[in-house]
């Protein structure tokens, strides 16, 4: 019966997306301290549930294909709203959605913190190199430095 398969994904998802948010807090913390180890440790643990999460979407994309839904949010309320557990199945894929959108946005955070980590990188590095200015663009798109000698039909 396709309610109880759905019920069972959603629920399983709900699960898995709850343990990635709590993954993606604590890749926050271990960026925000750049500890490399922690990092590595975390990254062993999200890759499984994030494979988990695209098996279960493709089943239930399955499911309503299966069924003649198509296999988006539309199709999904369009099943369920002729399946005996409606309300239950509409409950559970918002929750789902809401931590989704959860999980995109704690993962965009941490990837605005990695950017973040690069470019200061960059600048002890440039520090170090005694690069004594920020990158400029040539007219041909390459990178010169300040204090760099161009001539005036390049600069």
């Amino acid at each position: 019966m396709p309610d109880t398969e759905l019920l069972n994904l959603l629920d399983a998802d709900i699960e898995t997306c709850t343990n990635l948010a709590d993954l993606l807090e604590q890749e926050f913390v271990a960026l925000s301290e750049r500890n490399l180890e922690e990092l590595q440790h975390l990254l062993t643990q999200k890759q499984p549930l994030l494979e988990q999460l695209a098996r279960n979407s493709n089943k239930r994309s399955q499911t309503l294909s299966s069924q003649g839904y198509s296999a988006d949010s539309a199709g999904f309320s369009a099943m369920a709203s002729q399946l005996p557990h409606t309300s239950l199945l509409m409950a559970r894929h918002d929750r789902l959605r809401q931590l989704m959108e959860q999980c995109q946005e704690a993962n965009l955070r941490n990837g605005r913190l990695i950017r973040t980590n690069q470019v200061n990188v960059g600048k002890a590095l440039d520090i170090i190199r005694n690069n004594d200015g920020p990158s400029l663009y040539d007219s041909s798109g390459s990178t010169a430095y300040k204090g760099t000698q161009r001539s005036f039909t390049r600069a």
